[in-house]
């Protein structure tokens, strides 16, 4: 008899240790009925019941697993709110602030061409 206590004690702390750890791992948007942490607390102060209750009315629905794609080397691109590159055509801030810096430029070759032909050809010195 002491060993069929001790066998349910050990089931119970498995589904109980199970279901903290399927709490803590879940993802918070999918979890239903409750917030993420009411139910983290409610599986760590009813142990029993709050796995129970967790298993089912708090545990997000499970979803098939479509074909899994590699991993990519980088994992922080592929974070959804990454800021993306656009190629310099589609930018026309970009290009308006390159086709400005180009007028800048060759308005300066401008006037330094002029300030060389009004000093005349420098002497040269022996």
């Amino acid at each position: 008899m002491a060993y069929l206590y001790l066998m349910f004690f050990i089931v119970a702390l498995a589904v109980w240790v199970y279901a903290l750890f399927d709490v803590i791992g879940s993802d918070a948007d999918a979890v239903r009925l409750l917030p993420k942490p009411a139910w983290a607390v409610i599986v760590l102060l009813l142990p029993k019941l709050g796995a129970l209750l967790w298993f089912a009315l708090g545990r997000p629905p499970r979803v098939e697993a479509g074909p899994v794609r590699p991993s990519s080397p980088f994992p922080e691109y592929d974070h959804p709110n990454r800021a993306r590159g656009v190629t310099p055509e589609d930018d026309e801030e970009f290009l308006r602030r390159c086709r400005e810096r180009a007028e800048e430029q060759r308005r300066r070759a401008r006037e330094q061409a002029e300030r060389r032909e009004e000093d005349g050809p420098e002497e040269t010195r022996p």
